[in-house]
């Protein structure tokens, strides 16, 4: 088998990398290969069963638009969120790009309001008491889609390729890439029967945070320059929307940047879902990791986001999602293989929580399967100490988010800590060979990993 161009993934910096060359009026032969199913097969049993069943690969995390159609479906608006993207490109070749991946959202149906702004001299308030919290306020302009709205969205993005020549092998898994006098000159796909090589010009590989480790170990088996990057490791906190109420009217999602005593990592929060829910995503060896999302239509009394911490690792040890991993894998042990949590109140009292204690708590938990128990027994203490600073510093902003009965849930992690190491135009050690999105780790986000796939559907039509 043969094609011009193979995109191995396809989240959202492999569909752009596509659209993009279908929008230029490329003639090149394209395929997808995607690990999981098309979007409108995509459906977690836990809706049913009210339990993860550990499906694999997970429903969540993998089929067409990766994550992000089980995602709250936020699109950030600003190049100053979504990763690194912009230090290697320019940031007003990011801003313009994302302008541009925004408008074909909403050719697709996304909604036209944007969240967060005309409130200025309320967002003024806030950044004023995150300044005296010690806190930095990045106010960023948000897209919702929400998540049922999303999967509608990628599903008429996903036919529309698919109506226009673009191939897409689903259940198909990328083993390895095929290296010729040092060029990538195609993959090695499984069906799960059977490996077969395809033959392609331009290999893409857009795997998403999910595929983060894999690329990470086929950097190293074939010598694609990379370095390591940060992993982030924390929790996802839910509350009362009653105590978020002021800041999700004003900025919808609040990104708040802190570094706090006595280690003064970089701590944030990230994904903040005003009347969502928090979900649980399954990753492979059944590492089970939680997430958040939210409806456009359907709202919980709750909001909940991630508070997540920074690592950063060189020598002697350089493998931060090996690091991550473990953490995670402690964790799932300690809560018999679910995601467990925790009260704060009970964190600070140093005692774990009962189930019979979140009966009569105000926030009940969104993610019914949660097991009460103690997330400090399994996350290093430097990132717990870095989580409680900051949740204490995050009350001076948001008045009651540090009250004894919010809940900390654990382990929530982000794999993209390997950095593929190449130039603005995307080009690798490898020639032949291109790396984008979360897995590449220079994007964070659907809609910086979409920008980036633009551009790469551009580079390839040229």
């Amino acid at each position: 088998m043969k094609k011009n161009v193979v995109i191995v993934g396809a989240g959202p910096a492999g569909i752009f990398t596509a659209l993009e060359m279908l929008n230029k009026g490329s003639k090149k032969s394209i395929m997808i290969l995607e690990k999981g199913r098309a979007i409108e097969n995509r459906r977690c049993p836990k809706e049913v069963t009210g339990q993860c069943v550990n499906c694999q690969p997970c429903h969540i995390t993998t089929g067409f638009s990766g994550a992000g159609a089980f995602s709250d479906g936020k699109l950030s608006l600003s190049y100053e969120v979504g990763g690194d993207l912009p230090q290697l490109i320019g940031e007003d070749n990011a801003q313009e790009t994302i302008n541009y991946a925004d408008k074909i959202y909403l050719d697709f149906g996304a909604d036209s309001k944007i969240e967060g702004i005309g409130s200025e001299e309320e967002v003024k308030a806030i950044r004023k008491r995150a300044i005296k919290a010690g806190l930095k306020l990045v106010d960023c302009p948000i897209r919702h889609l929400g998540t049922e709205k999303a999967q509608d969205i990628y599903e008429a993005i996903e036919k529309h390729l698919q109506a226009n020549g673009v191939e897409i092998m689903f259940s198909c898994e990328c083993v390895d890439i095929i290296v010729e006098d040092g060029r990538c000159a195609g993959v090695i796909a499984s069906d799960g029967k059977k490996e077969f090589s395809i033959e392609a010009g331009s290999v893409v590989i857009a795997a998403g945070r999910r595929g983060a480790d894999w690329l990470d170990r086929l950097c190293d088996r074939h010598n694609v320059a990379h370095e390591p990057g940060i992993v982030d490791v924390g929790v996802r906190v839910e509350v009362r929307n009653e105590i978020m109420e002021h800041v999700n009217s004003v900025l919808y999602e609040s990104k708040l940047i802190g570094y706090p005593n006595p280690y003064k990592d970089k701590v944030r929060t990230f994904c903040q879902n005003p009347g969502g829910f928090v979900s649980q995503e399954n990753y492979d060896d059944n590492l089970a990791v939680v997430n958040g999302h939210s409806y456009k239509d359907l709202k919980s009394g709750n909001t909940n986001l991630a508070i997540l911490v920074s690592h950063h690792f060189r020598e002697p040890f350089d493998k931060p999602m090996v690091y991550a991993r473990k953490v995670g894998e402690l964790t799932n042990m300690l809560g018999a293989g679910r995601i467990m949590v925790q009260r704060y109140g009970d964190i600070l009292d140093g005692k774990r929580t009962w189930e019979r204690e979140l009966a009569r708590s105000n926030v009940k938990p969104t993610l019914t399967d949660a097991v009460a128990g103690d997330i400090t027994a399994g996350l290093p203490y430097r990132t717990m100490t870095d989580i409680i600073n900051f949740i204490q510093a995050l009350d001076h902003v948001v008045p009651g988010f540090a009250a004894a009965e919010t809940l900390l849930y654990s382990p929530e992690i982000k794999f993209y800590s390997n950095r593929v190491k190449m130039d603005k135009d995307f080009n690798t050690s490898m020639p032949g060979l291109y790396c984008l999105g979360d897995s590449s780790g220079w994007t964070r986000g659907l809609m910086m990993a979409s920008a980036m796939g633009v551009l790469m559907g551009r580079l390839l039509t040229a």
